[in-house]
């Protein structure tokens, strides 16, 4: 069975952590393989930084702003270090960033650029929460229409 265009658009999910970086050296070794397209997706998550319902409101204000910012420039290096190594093996790539659930996102990116495989590592940033209601990769997976590899650490 030949593998040659098996997969033409591969989705790797990035969050900038090291597990999402051993996804990305996989996906790319693959799409070079495969001679396919990449998209890298980082998901700015503003929720998973909330803090707690509290008995008095606090207003964060400019710190909020700052909280963003931070997200924004974390979501840029994660994509830059994507591209990186895309043009590092000459392969087709296209950086992009959004907002919203990490999962969801993931899953109508991937439908909406009909990619034929999902990337991703296992850990990233999470913590109580994501252990509580489970990772992203593990949302990805159950509820994906099309393949997804996730990456070990």
């Amino acid at each position: 069975m030949a593998l040659n265009n098996t997969f033409q658009k591969i989705l790797i999910a990035t969050d900038g952590s090291k597990y999402s970086q051993k996804a990305v050296l996989h996906g790319m070794e693959l799409a070079k393989l495969m001679g396919a397209k990449v998209y890298a997706l980082y998901v700015l998550d503003k929720k998973a930084y909330v803090p707690p319902v509290l008995e008095t409101s606090i207003h964060l204000g400019s710190k909020w702003d700052i909280m963003e910012e931070t997200l924004r420039q974390e979501g840029d290096e994660a994509i830059q270090y994507a591209k990186k190594v895309a043009e590092d093996k000459e392969i087709n790539y296209e950086g992009v960033v959004v907002e919203g659930d990490p999962a969801h996102a993931i899953l109508e990116f991937a439908e909406q650029n009909k990619v034929d495989l999902i990337v991703m590592g296992t850990l990233g940033k999470g913590g109580l929460e994501r252990f509580l209601l489970g990772s992203v990769a593990d949302k990805v997976v159950r509820h994906s229409k099309i393949s997804v590899l996730v990456v070990k650490k």
